[in-house]
């Protein structure tokens, strides 16, 4: 985010005296710029301009050879036999790019450097050093740390160098930097020129625009360096660039250093000094928000080309990486081989290696384009490389500033490096001012709910640099009538495109402080929907079990997919595939929910939790062969009901599932006892008490085959009419060791949607509770060890509603299974526990057995089952 050091920022609009970082900060959080940071240099206490008065080189044991010097602070200096501080400190320096009677930068005992790095008087190398000589990098002014910093040499005179003065004034050191955070839609408050704006609109201090022609910066030039942009593939019909202006100067010390004060403000503002060239471009685009670029003119063949990239072409850019460029890439190309044939470096987001300014250039092309925001900020997202030029292209720059820009940059570079600049000045200039918007002044009272007057509403739109067309008659519509007025926005704010965007300014710079907080009424008659509430009560009576919610991203991969032993062919693996995943392993949605909730199980058993009870209630994603895709809609306006029903039928299916996955032991082990672990009749417990907080009742039946699920242990569920609505079992071998859970995990998941369209709507009637007492019978039946005991369980309930007693069944549960010598080879013995009771009588002896005898019947009839002696 941009950083504003108050004194730059004082050279644009008029600052109050005293001003500090968090004044400033309060009045520019007024208009929507908030504070991230406040920043100081990091320096405290005496630092001060110094005068070497002598040195003596002294040479160590270490090889190393130090000076002893004696260095005049002015009232700083020690103090005579008189009182008076003539006596200049002695301070050892390892430095040697100074000598007597140079102005330096020294911090006595008591200053802090950036660090921290306290200063105090120390023996060292047989000398009490009473301070230190400081160079840029121990300051915090940059990275030079190769010798002191030398204040003639910096530019500094000796008006203002005298000893004993404040180096932390002189350097900037003192000076407080503001950083605040931009929204994306207000790119041009990423340089001075833009916050210095909003600063005169919070406080109404005088503001002066950097950005306007200054004498004949905009005049008619001869034409210079050849230009031409040929964009073949425009990014949405919109060329990638609009724009470009070259300018050319010669015999400039390109690769010296920049002026002290630029390389101050630069450090300031968060940018490393590097030379003149770069540095001129940098500041001229922090002031006024114009990214520029300067090439060595030597290596460069006309005409430079704007153009989009082609496939297989390559570029080393200035961070030292090779690049794969993509054919979307908007280039700046030179002819060196061609038309068009080298690249130079990506538009708008980074140059190449091969034509930056070095030591030996003297000539530069200066290059101030205006490039489109999309076509920027889609290079710098598939490159992943973020440049401070790309952050202010892909936010908007006003395509005004080019030929400013280049002026400045030019001015400062024959200023600071010698050199002359050519009268020939290139400027392909393709632009069209924006588009008028159409505005009802009283938009502003009815949207903000403020009573803005039109005045108050043309006013505050000129403030930021709009022009209002209002037509003749009554200008307001305060009246009652509608009256329509034209404001042409500057081309500062691309953001600007539409009626709300300019009530947004209005309520902005009115004050978002003046709109009033008012709490809407609750509408009546309304509450959660029934899916709602079945959602909830199914996560409660799941919690209520020992079941721990999670939630988990809907984005799985390949790899987690095959984990599960999918079968090649098996629908599940036909995935909605995302454009733009936010982990290019994680590219496809969930069509299964086991698939997240799996992985979060693993996470946790890696972690040590090896007894574990999770489950999620959420969205997967079921794709329609030749459900068609969706229509890109332009922004700003209302879509068709056409548009509207094909983005519907474009949206895939996203029933609402839940599932569970239990691991280790459910009942812990102590010494009560073993404790008990999970097994595939707790899945199918878990899914039979969901489908009972829904109200649907569940059957039960084995699935052969269905992954993730062991082959023997699944059950397949579904409603009594015969709709599958999930599975419940054990997971199968190869899957538990492919996740690293714990043996026999198991696993329950169910289609919630399915399971709400399946349960009554109308409300249930409570059914009255009989005073007569219960009778039991246990009934022991014999079947084949292949039958299912859901089944024999289904044929008890069966028989047991046909009795001659009446449905009088009023629980059954299965309590035991025996296999032995007692029932024979491939027999099983499954015992049942049955509750009777009758709503309007006592059952009688006769009537209970007549119960027995018909569950008897009814297994015998439907599954082959006798009754065990």
């Amino acid at each position: 985010m941009p950083r504003i050091p108050l004194g730059w920022l004082g050279e644009h609009v008029a600052l109050p005296a005293g001003l500090t970082a968090e004044q400033l900060a309060a009045d520019l959080v007024r208009v929507g710029l908030e504070e991230e940071a406040v920043h100081t240099s990091g320096v405290t206490g005496p630092v001060v301009v110094g005068q070497v008065v002598d040195l003596t080189p002294e040479p160590q044991k270490n090889g190393k050879t130090i000076n002893w010097c004696h260095v005049d602070v002015g009232a700083h200096n020690a103090l005579d036999d008189a009182g008076n501080p003539t006596v200049p400190r002695g301070i050892v320096c390892g430095a040697h790019n100074f000598a007597a009677g140079d102005r330096v930068v020294v911090a006595l005992p008591g200053a802090v450097l950036p660090g921290p790095f306290p200063i105090s008087a120390r023996k060292t190398y047989g000398h009490v050093s009473d301070g230190m000589i400081c160079s840029a990098r121990e300051l915090g002014l940059g990275e030079d740390h190769e010798g002191i910093i030398v204040l003639e040499r910096l530019g500094y005179g000796a008006d203002v160098t005298a000893p004993g003065a404040d180096a932390l004034a002189l350097l900037g050191l003192g000076e407080e930097v503001l950083e605040i955070n931009v929204t994306p839609d207000r790119g041009y408050c990423f340089s001075m020129r833009g916050v210095a704006r909003e600063y005169g609109h919070a406080t109404g201090a005088a503001f002066t625009d950097p950005g306007l022609p200054v004498g004949d910066e905009d005049a008619p030039r001869p034409a210079g360096f050849a230009v031409e942009v040929d964009d073949a593939r425009p990014v949405h019909g919109v060329p990638g660039a609009d724009r470009f202006v070259a300018q050319v100067v010669r015999g400039v010390a390109a690769h010296g250093p920049s002026p002290a004060w630029m390389q101050q403000r630069l450090t300031r503002a968060g940018m490393r000094p590097i030379s003149l060239a770069v540095d001129v471009t940098n500041y001229v685009m922090l002031d006024l928000g114009q990214p520029m670029h300067a090439y060595d003119l030597a290596t460069l063949t006309a005409p430079v080309v704007v153009r989009r990239a082609e496939p297989g072409e390559r570029l080393t850019t200035l961070d030292g990486t090779d690049r794969t460029l993509d054919p979307e890439d908007l280039l700046v190309t030179d002819s060196a081989g061609g038309r068009g044939a080298r690249v130079l470096g990506i538009a708008g987001v980074m140059g190449g290696a091969e034509t930056e300014v070095g030591e030996g250039t003297t000539d530069l092309l200066l290059e101030a384009a205006h490039f489109d925001p999309v076509s920027v900020a889609r290079s710098s997202r598939r490159h992943r490389l973020s440049s401070e030029a790309s952050k202010r292209f892909e936010r908007g720059v006003d395509p005004r500033l080019p030929r400013v820009a280049a002026a400045r940059a030019a001015a400062l570079l024959v200023q600071y490096g010698g050199g002359t600049v050519e009268d020939a000045l290139t400027d392909v200039d393709t632009t069209t001012p924006p588009a008028p918007v159409a505005f009802d002044p009283t938009h502003p009272a009815r949207l903000v709910g403020v009573p803005y007057t039109a005045d108050e509403v043309r006013t505050t739109l000129e403030a930021i640099g709009c022009a209002v067309e209002v037509p003749a008659g009554d200008l307001s519509g305060e009246d009652g009538t509608r009256v329509s007025w034209t404001v042409h926005v500057p081309t500062w704010r691309p953001d600007l495109q539409s009626g709300v965007d300019l009530v947004e300014e209005v309520a902005r710079l009115r004050g978002y402080d003046a709109i009033p907080s008012v709490v809407p009424p609750a509408p009546t008659g309304r509450g959660l929907t029934r899916g709602q509430r079945v959602r909830r009560a199914v996560a409660d009576a799941l919690a209520a079990a020992g079941l721990v919610e999670v939630l988990s991203y809907p984005f799985v991969g390949a790899a987690q997919v095959d984990a599960l032993g999918l079968p090649a062919d098996d629908e599940r693996r036909r995935a909605v595939r995302l454009v733009n995943p936010l982990a290019d392993s994680e590219p496809l949605m969930r069509t299964d929910l086991l698939v997240t909730l799996l992985d979060t199980a693993r996470r946790n058993v890696s972690r040590g939790t090896t007894d574990l009870a999770v489950f999620e209630a959420g969205l997967v994603t079921l794709p329609v062969a030749g459900s068609g895709v969706a229509p890109r809609l332009p922004g700003g306006v209302r879509p068709s009901d056409a548009e509207l029903a094909a983005i519907e039928a474009a949206v895939p299916p996203q029933p609402l599932h839940v599932a569970g996955v239990l691991a280790g032991h459910v009942e812990p082990a102590g010494w009560w006892g073993t404790g008990r672990r999970a097994d595939h009749t707790d899945a199918v417990a878990l899914a039979r008490r969901v489908a009972e907080v829904v109200g649907v009742e569940l059957l039960a039946a084995a699935e052969a085959d269905r992954a993730p699920f062991h082959p023997g242990r699944c059950a397949r569920l579904t409603t009594a009419s015969g709709v599958p609505v999930g599975h419940a079992g054990e997971l199968h071998p190869q899957v538990v060791a492919a996740l690293d859970l714990p043996a026999r995990t198991v696993a329950f998941e169910l289609d919630l949607d399915a399971l709400l369209a399946a349960s009554p709507s109308e409300p249930v009637e409570a059914t009255p509770v009989s005073t007569f007492p219960v009778a039991k019978e246990d009934v022991a039946l014999v079947v084949d060890a292949s039958v299912p005991a859901a089944d024999v369980l289904a044929a008890v309930r069966a028989g047991a509603a046909q009795s001659p007693a009446g449905d009088v069944l009023e629980d059954v549960r299965l309590f035991d299974v025996y296999t032995g010598d007692q029932v024979g080879a491939e027999r099983k013995s499954l015992a049942f526990a049955l509750r009777l009771r009758a709503a309007d009588r006592t059952l009688t002896a006769d009537e209970t057995a007549a119960v027995r005898e018909a569950v008897v019947a009814e297994a015998h009839a439907r599954v082959g089952a006798q009754l065990r002696a």
